[in-house]
C-alpha cells in the first residue's frame, strides 16, 4: 500500500512539473516563464530551460533581466554540448554587456566552447582552428587573468592535432608507393609546424621515402637520388643520436652505399657500350659520307667529261669549213 501511494505521489508530481513546463511555454507572463526557466536550470533540466530561456529575450529586452538570460542560455547549452551555440552566446554576451562582471567569464567560456566543439582529427579542421584563434584571442584581451593558465596547454593539444592530421594525410602517399609526394607532403608538415613533436617519425618516413625512390629510381636520375638519400640519412643520425631512428639510417646508408658502388659498375659499363656505339655510329656515318661524296665525285667527272664532249663537238662544228660550191651545167 505504501508503495502504492509513494508511486502515485511521483507521477503526481511529475505532471504538475510536466504542467508547469507546459504552462510557460505557453503564457505571455515574462515573470512565470523567467521564473520556470530558472528553475529548470537550477535543477539541471538544460533542455526545459532552452526551451523557455529561447522564449525570453525579446521579452527581457533592455532589462536587468536580459544579461541572466543569455548567460544561462549560453550554461544550458554547454552543459547540452550544444558547444557550437553555447560558445556564440558566450561572446555574444561579453560584447553585449562590457560593464558585466562576468564579462571575463564568459569570454573563458567562448574560447572554452570553442576548444571542446573541436572535430576529431580525421574530419575538417576549421572548428579546431577557430578555437585556437578564440583561445589565443583570450590570452590576448585578458593576459592576467587565472583563467588563462591552462590555456596554453589547450592551444597545445588543438595544434597537436592539426599537426597529427597533416601527418596522417602525409604518411598516406607513403602507403601508396608515392615517395616523392611523400616527400614534399612531409617538408610542408615541418614547415608548417617547425616544433612538431612528430618530428622524429616524419624524418624516418621521408628517409624511407627517399631510399626506397633511390632504389627504384631510373638511371637518368638514381646517382642524384641516392646522394640525396645519403645526405639525409646523415641529418637523421646527426639530428637524433642514440635512438632508433639513428640506427636505421646506418643501416640504409650501408645499402645506399653499396647500391651506389653497384651502380659506378653499371654506368661505367653503360658508358663504354654508349662509347663503342656513338663510335661505331660515328664510323658508319662516316664511311656513309665517304661513300656520298666519292658517288658525287664520279657523278660530277662524269658530268663534266659530258660537258667537255658536247664542247668539242660544238667546236668541231665551228671549225669544219663549208663545201666547195657546185656549178651546174649549163644547158
Amino acid at each position: 500500500m505504501k508503495k502504492y501511494i509513494l508511486g502515485i505521489f511521483a507521477v503526481a508530481v511529475l505532471a504538475a512539473c510536466k504542467s508547469t513546463q507546459q504552462k510557460a511555454l505557453t503564457s505571455a507572463d515574462k515573470t512565470f516563464i523567467l521564473k520556470t526557466a530558472n528553475e529548470n536550470f537550477a535543477k539541471k533540466k538544460w533542455k526545459n530551460a532552452l526551451a523557455l530561456y529561447d522564449r525570453l529575450p525579446n521579452l527581457v529586452a533592455g532589462t536587468d533581466d536580459a544579461p541572466n538570460v543569455v548567460f544561462n542560455s549560453a550554461y544550458a547549452n554547454y552543459y547540452d554540448k550544444n558547444y557550437k551555440l553555447a560558445g556564440h552566446q558566450f561572446k555574444n554576451f561579453s560584447v553585449s554587456f562590457p560593464q558585466d562582471p562576468r564579462k571575463e567569464e564568459a569570454a573563458y567560456m567562448s574560447a572554452l566552447c570553442y576548444y571542446n566543439g573541436s572535430m576529431d582529427y580525421n574530419l575538417d579542421q576549421s572548428s579546431t582552428e577557430l578555437a585556437i584563434n578564440e583561445l589565443q584571442d583570450f590570452l590576448t584581451n585578458h593576459p592576467d587573468s587565472e583563467r588563462g593558465k591552462n590555456i596554453n596547454t589547450m592551444i597545445d593539444e588543438l595544434t597537436y592535432k592539426l599537426e597529427f592530421k597533416a601527418f596522417e594525410n602525409a604518411k598516406h602517399y607513403y602507403k601508396m608507393g608515392d615517395y616523392k609526394s611523400t616527400g614534399v607532403a612531409f617538408e610542408n608538415v615541418l614547415e608548417d609546424f617547425p616544433s612538431t613533436k612528430l618530428r622524429p617519425k616524419i624524418y624516418d618516413y621521408m628517409m624511407n621515402a627517399r631510399y626506397s625512390l633511390a632504389m627504384g629510381s631510373n638511371y637518368n636520375l638514381k646517382d642524384e637520388r641516392i646522394e640525396s638519400a645519403l645526405a639525409f640519412t646523415r641529418q637523421v643520425e646527426k639530428e637524433l643520436p642514440n635512438t632508433e631512428y639513428a640506427k636505421t639510417a646506418v643501416d640504409l646508408r650501408g645499402k645506399l652505399e653499396r647500391e651506389k658502388k653497384n651502380f659506378v659498375v653499371v654506368k661505367k659499363e653503360n658508358d663504354e657500350r654508349i662509347a663503342l656505339l656513338n663510335e661505331r655510329q660515328k664510323r658508319i656515318a662516316d664511311q656513309e659520307a665517304k661513300k656520298i661524296k666519292t658517288e658525287e665525285q664520279m657523278k660530277d667527272q662524269m658530268e663534266n667529261e659530258k660537258q667537255a664532249n658536247q664542247m668539242r663537238r660544238d667546236s668541231a662544228v665551228l671549225q669544219t669549213p663549208p663545201p666547195a660550191a657546185t656549178f651546174k651545167i649549163q644547158r
